[in-house]
């Protein structure tokens, strides 16, 4: 997890910089649903490559967004679900939801 230090002074920079590349996002939205495991997110997301998706769940643990379970199963199973962090952005996305609908709708 990023230090107060490390953090951009604005609040909005700070949320881009925890969420604000496309994966990222994208890999939220599926969170608010539900646990995912890895390969359910990698097929849901279309031309993301393993390793990004790897990078993108690894920064997103360290900066307390979502949790990680590894079951202690032969094969292990893994499941990705937010955190109380990652919860408390349900908001953000809902409202970025309603804007692309919006913005959508006004196109027509």
């Amino acid at each position: 997890m990023k230090t107060k230090e490390e953090l951009p002074d604005c609040p909005v920079a700070t949320t881009v910089s925890l969420i604000g590349r496309k994966w990222k996002l994208l890999i939220l939205r599926n969170l608010l649903q539900r646990p995912w495991r890895f390969n359910e997110l990698k097929r849901s997301l279309e031309g993301i490559s393993q390793k990004v998706l790897t990078d993108s769940l690894r920064s997103m643990e360290e900066d307390g967004i979502i949790t990680r379970t590894v079951y202690p199963e032969v094969p292990p199973r893994v499941e990705y679900a937010l955190s109380e962090t990652g919860e408390s952005m349900r908001p953000i996305i809902k409202s970025m939801e309603n804007f692309g609908i919006n913005y959508k709708n006004s196109l027509d």
